[in-house]
């Protein structure tokens, strides 16, 4: 498996889904993570890109994301 260069996250109230791609697009994986398992998650993986779409907790996760050393990226919902 290679190394994956961007991470798209879709926010729910309680299980979000991952879905990971390296720098051929190919996706790597696609995962579901409760709410209380998302930080977890992203602190294991290496700095990427994170693109979510723009929501009203899209500006909290992005924060605590990036903090973690990840690149996020708000996507607008059109």
């Amino acid at each position: 498996m290679g190394e994956v260069s961007t991470i798209g996250l879709d926010l729910a109230m309680n299980v979000f889904q991952a879905q990971g791609a390296g720098a051929s697009e190919a996706v790597l994986f696609r995962r579901k993570l409760p709410r209380h398992q998302v930080l977890t998650f992203f602190a294991a993986q290496p700095p990427c890109t994170v693109a979510m779409e723009a929501c009203g907790s899209a500006h909290y996760w992005a924060r605590e994301i990036g903090q973690l050393g990840h690149a996020v990226r708000l996507i607008p919902g059109a």
